[in-house]
């Protein structure tokens, strides 16, 4: 990707802006979930967000109390 630089107004070239997108599987996060029983260890354990475990259940349909079950 190529931009200007805003100091000089020379156009460089930037590999890539941000992070990288997190790509866990749903089926890890919920044996995990199914396993822990706790978000808090889980999004530990995967380096992420508790947001981020609630928000991979939410697009696929899912609530914490449908993984995990009593």
């Amino acid at each position: 990707m190529k931009i200007e630089c805003p100091h000089c107004g020379k156009v460089v070239t930037v590999n890539g802006l941000g992070r990288k997108r997190l790509n866990i599987p749903l089926k890890n996060i919920c044996e995990a979930l199914q396993l822990f029983r706790n978000v808090a260890i889980v999004a530990q354990e995967f380096n992420c967000s508790q947001g981020y475990i609630y928000k991979i259940l939410k697009e696929n349909g899912l609530k914490l109390k449908d993984v995990i079950k009593d």
